[in-house]
């Protein structure tokens, strides 16, 4: 299948995997790129040493395209902004801030810029400072989530910018893969789909909550205070809940203790396999999966099933 995205990455299929700290790490992206997609390296607050070495990792096992992730607010962005330069990469996505501090350097280095954005006007800003594609996420996702979900803002940053769009949030199947297309997307960002691969080095614990979820498992903690958080129900989302409500009966509550609760936790789930307490993100589709796949699979798989989905509502209008 081809598109603009397909075009400027050079990979067989428009299909990402999201760039999850503490989880996509060399394995996962490597065998997203060699499987024709586009692998992303989750750079997280992971130090320079630690990303450079998934880098390393990764090209010793394909040629194929992959990206790295930067989160903006890391406390070593500038090093992982040096390492994917020096490094080589070629595609770079980021998250949790504004790249335009760095665009001058990744154009020089002629790095395939790709910022995810949560609204129009951030999409428009990314836009002006010279991004590749923007990747638009919306709420229904798991992870830190803005307020929008992906079928209402996906189309109104396709309508307000002229670069490609790459849908993310709430897409776990090709029915999925086929709404976002239809409603402007030239590529799809999967994260909790990709969580169950066979690839995938996160604790089995995880995967197996993840397989198990319901569709009302995966709820928003910090909603008020703190960052907003899609995670899996435990004891750590129902002490998230119990420290909201004590917050909201204060007049100058503590804030620190949501900042305390979130510290560590998803290495705790994703690591340890603690999925009681630690932070088991995964967005709404959770409740869709229930086996784990080869990443080979689960591609092929989201594109047979967009091609049907197509090619039957094809014939309704047709008949």
């Amino acid at each position: 299948m081809k598109t603009k995205i397909t075009e400027i990455l050079n990979i067989d299929y428009p299909i990402f995997q999201g760039g999850m700290a503490w989880i996509a790490d060399a394995d996962l992206a490597g065998a997203v790129s060699r499987a024709g997609g586009l692998g992303i390296i989750g750079g997280g607050n992971a130090p320079k040493e630690v990303v450079v070495e998934q880098i390393r990792k990764i090209k010793a096992t394909t040629d194929k395209p992959f990206g790295v992730n930067i989160m903006l607010l890391s406390p070593f962005v500038d090093d992982i902004v040096d390492a994917v330069i020096e490094e080589g990469v070629k595609v770079v996505t980021t998250g949790a801030g504004n790249p335009s501090k760095y665009m001058e350097r990744f154009k020089e280095a002629n790095i395939k810029v790709m910022p995810v954005v949560p609204s129009v006007a951030l999409a428009k800003r990314m836009e002006k400072i010279g991004a590749d594609a923007l990747i638009v996420e919306g709420m229904e996702a798991g992870g830190h989530i803005g307020k929008l979900t992906t079928m209402a803002l996906l189309p109104q940053v396709v309508d307000a910018v002229e670069i490609p769009v790459v849908a993310a949030g709430g897409i776990g199947d090709g029915r999925g893969v086929a709404a976002a297309f239809m409603l402007g997307a030239e590529a799809v960002q999967l994260g909790t789909r990709f969580l169950v691969a066979k690839e995938n080095n996160v604790h089995q614990n995880y995967k197996d909550k993840i397989l198990a979820a319901r569709d009302i498992d995966a709820i928003v903690t910090s909603q008020h205070f703190g960052h907003a958080v899609r995670a899996l129900k435990n004891n750590l989302t129902r002490e998230f809940d119990k420290q909201e409500k004590l917050a909201f009966q204060q007049e100058n509550p503590d804030l620190e203790i949501f900042e305390e609760l979130g510290r560590g936790a998803l290495r705790i789930a994703v690591v340890d396999g603690d999925v009681k307490n630690g932070s088991v993100m995964a967005g709404q589709i959770a409740g869709m999966i229930h086996k784990e796949q080869t990443v080979e699979e689960i591609i092929l798989e989201l594109m047979s099933e967009a091609k049907e989905v197509v090619a039957r509502q094809q014939a309704r209008f047709n008949g």
